[in-house]
């Protein structure tokens, strides 16, 4: 795991921007760093490494080919890097590292066959100074980030955006539409970044820049060398005709080869254990092939409806696991709110943030890498909406839209207290196996209005829905993706294909990654092992849900290591108390953040719609703890935006 930087154009040639732009990335990679450039082509690769496997100095980058012909900065993990270079025959290697077994891949089969055949997380920049062609990649799912645009004359690129900002002739200007994007969905959605010229390159694709894009300014087009959609659509013409047990038998069988994979490395390795049905599953494999007590860790909290450390310890216990838990007081948890727009390079407002950055601290402390459960949920049918959503769906599709209006309306008019104090209220007219109580009951009543299953989709996992908050932007009141919905017979499938599409990258790999990487932890995804992907989505559905429950098949697996006693519990998820922090501890961190003079000043969002639902929120007579944590972090990534770009202006002016 580390951090790259580079360009092509005038600033490849600009060994300070390029050691500045690396040390921006330092907690990626603390232990080396590294440059190379190309005076005459005018090309730069900058790179910082968090050693994991060959430790020595055969490690390091950036890293040239045999030949010479290829320069390489590489971020990531290629678990099948032993397997490869047995494939590549004679190849004479200088040392044991996944970086060099990649570059001898690409120097031998070129970029689309290797990238089809590895099996990992990465982001890699390849020079080729015989065709002058740089060619940037990132693996299938977007574990790995990579930021890339033109800045002035050059073409930039970076596994962060801090190390980019100081680049010369870099334009700050923000992206209203992606901002909008940012506002619905509490992270920048891909191929959006918060700047306007920069942007993500997708997951599962490739693109190479020749002298002439530098020249006339262009970007390349991309180039698909994986697709989940295209593996789900394909997978769902080509159903596995398995009984249970042979279904369950084989899904041990792929997932032992994924754990067994990622658990490669040359440093202490250990896990994060919630307790719950996926991290349980990994943890479980783990411990199967471990001659030694797996390392895991969990953070608890005192608040007991957020705290799952209690559960994690008896799982821990059954398992046999050296287990590490601490208790976060609110007090701490707190403290590092202000530091997250440090941690995350661009605005991103998911609130399990906290609790993420604060585990992986606290593994970071044992070990150099961890193994973590994310992803179980949009591979197995893991989320509540994706049982609440089609059944709503159902109700309401029958119902004529003007009368649906008319309920909207009424729901829209009254206060979350008033249905909480009203003893036959409206809230007794929603179904309670629907969940829909308080103010769940308002995202009822947009959902009333919703024309589709797409509709509804988006409204049950978006905020600030119908208000215009960004002032300036194309998006408008809706949701803008490049991703269109999944053409699967299934609506649930439809859903989970969409969420593993859009919501994995964006905002849950997105969360690991970075708050794992600022404290110089590698974490790896078995559950994103792409031949594990393309298995589970060739079963059917009642494989995934069965009897009302999710995760069926996960269960099954998990029941031959761990008593179904130990885990079978409601969903808990791994979030905080954001609602009655924001009224009470947090109060007066937010009200500095959301004078209306300062929003007005600053001229991004609507400041009289912000104050009003602080307002409301204040109040108590409404929740909204979301939409505001939204405005909350981009209000302070702002205020941290304002002072980086300052401070890099004075240091570029004194040169």
């Amino acid at each position: 795991m580390c951090g790259i930087v580079g360009a092509y154009g005038p600033a490849g040639t600009d060994t300070s921007w390029l050691s500045e732009a690396g040390a921006a990335l330092r907690h990626r990679g603390p232990d080396d760093s590294g440059l190379w450039h190309d005076q005459a082509r005018g090309v730069g690769l900058g790179h910082t490494r968090l050693a994991i496997l060959e430790l020595s100095a055969a490690g390091s980058q950036p890293m040239a080919s045999e030949c010479g012909r290829y320069h390489m900065v590489f971020n990531g993990e290629i678990y099948n890097h032993l397997q490869l270079r047995m494939a590549l025959g004679d190849a004479v290697w200088r040392g044991r590292s996944d970086t060099e077994t990649l570059l001898g891949c690409f120097t031998q089969w070129g970029v689309e066959r290797t990238l089809r055949q590895l099996v990992g997380m990465f982001a890699v920049a390849v020079f080729d100074s015989r065709e002058c062609r740089l060619m940037l990649a990132r693996d299938r799912f977007g574990e790995k980030p990579l930021y890339c645009g033109y800045a002035g004359a050059s073409f930039v690129f970076a596994s962060e955006l801090h190390a980019l900002r100081s680049a010369p002739g870099f334009d700050p200007a923000i992206d209203r539409t992606a901002l909008a994007q940012y506002m619905r969905l509490s992270c920048v959605p891909a191929p959006w970044s918060i700047y306007t010229n920069i942007r993500k390159l997708p997951p599962g694709s490739w693109m190479e820049l020749t002298e002439q894009h530098i020249i006339t300014r262009t970007t390349p087009p991309l180039r698909r060398y994986w697709s989940a959609a295209e593996v789900a659509i394909r997978s769902a013409r080509e159903p596995l005709n398995l009984n249970d047990v042979e279904a369950v038998g084989e899904l041990e069988r792929i997932m032992s080869e994924a754990v067994s994979g990622q658990m490669l490395a040359d440093v202490p390795l250990g896990a994060f254990l919630s307790g719950g049905i996926d991290s349980s599953a990994i943890v479980a494999l783990m411990q199967r092939r471990s001659a030694q007590a797996v390392r895991t860790f969990c953070i608890g909290f005192e608040e007991t409806g957020y705290d799952e450390s209690a559960l994690a310890r008896r799982v821990a216990a059954h398992l046999g696991t050296d287990h590490t838990d601490m208790i976060v007081a609110p007090r701490e948890l707190l403290q590092i709110v202000p530091q997250m727009v440090d941690v995350y390079d661009e605005p991103f407002a998911d609130s399990s943030q906290l609790p993420t950055f604060l585990v992986a601290r606290l593994a970071r402390g044992h070990v150099k890498v961890a193994l973590s459960g994310d992803a179980g949920d949009e591979l197995f049918a893991g989320y509540r909406h994706y049982f609440l959503g089609p059944r709503v769906w159902s109700y309401l599709s029958v119902v004529p839209r003007p009368l649906r209006h008319a309920l909207a309306q009424t729901l829209r008019a009254l206060s979350s207290m008033q249905m909480h104090r009203s003893p036959v209220g409206v809230s007794s007219l929603a179904p309670r196996r629907l969940g829909m109580a308080g103010d769940t009951l308002y995202k009822a009543a947009d959902v009333l209005e919703c024309s589709d299953l797409q509709s509804v989709h988006q409204r049950l996992v978006s905020y600030w829905w119908g208000q215009a908050v960004v002032i300036g932007s194309a998006a408008g009141n809706g949701v803008v993706r490049e991703t269109s919905w999944p053409q699967l017979p299934n609506p649930v499938e439809q859903m989970m294909l969409y969420d593993a599409t859009t919501y994995l990258p964006d905002d849950i790999l997105v969360k690991l990654d970075r708050a794992a990487m600022a404290v110089s932890l590698e974490t790896r995804v078995p559950l994103l092992d792409h031949r594990l992907f393309e298995f589970v989505w060739r079963l059917p559905l009642r494989m995934k849900m069965r009897d009302g429950r999710s995760k069926w098949l996960l269960r099954q697996l998990l029941y031959r290591y761990v008593p179904m006693e130990l885990v079978d519990r409601p969903k808990m998820g791994f979030g905080v108390p954001l609602a009655a922090w924001l009224r009470g501890p947090l109060r007066e961190w937010a009200e500095d953040l959301l004078t209306e003079s300062r929003l007005r000043q600053q001229g991004y969002l609507d400041g009289a719609l912000v104050r009003s639902r602080w307002s409301e929120h204040l109040r108590e007579t409404r929740n909204w703890h979301h939409d505001l944590w939204n405005v909350l972090m981009f209000q302070q990534w702002l205020g941290s935006e304002h002072q980086s770009l300052g401070r890099w202006h004075v240091t570029s002016c004194r040169r």
